[in-house]
């Protein structure tokens, strides 16, 4: 069974137009591979080789958007509950070690930019676990 994936309609927006780019490029690889072959022989080329290997991470990357894309649900913004952490709420947190108060809004994976102060339920940190409390939960 496929994973479901849960979007914004600006964040399905940027998969669909970020495959876009990929599938203009692939011709380019093609042609790439196309010039490469006609450079003689393939066993000591490595402009073939490279070229091979860009397709092959090209039609992987396609794959995945395209698998993103397919098994994507919108999130229906006007339904957001406040009364659990949830996907698409603004959270205010105070970090229990330094006492600071920061704001985050809860987004898919793909959507997350924490500069942007977007960012996953779950964060991995090379410092170890940080503890938060929740002092607020908006849309």
């Amino acid at each position: 069974m496929a994973n479901i994936v849960y979007l914004t309609e600006e964040g399905l927006q940027k998969l669909k137009d970020d495959l876009d780019v990929m599938l203009t490029e692939r011709p380019v690889i093609s042609q790439q591979i196309a010039d490469a072959r006609d450079k003689g022989d393939l066993s000591e080329n490595a402009e073939y080789d490279a070229a091979k290997e860009a397709q092959g991470m090209l039609e992987m990357k396609i794959a995945k958007l395209q698998d993103i894309i397919r098994n994507a649900r919108i999130i229906d913004e006007s339904k957001l509950d406040t009364s659990t952490v949830q996907l698409l709420n603004t959270i205010r947190l105070k970090n229990l070690k330094t006492g600071k108060d920061v704001i985050y809004t809860l987004v898919p994976e793909s959507e997350a930019d924490i500069k942007a102060g977007r960012i996953l339920v779950n964060i991995n940190i090379p410092a170890g676990n940080i503890n938060f409390e929740i002092l607020e939960i908006t849309v």
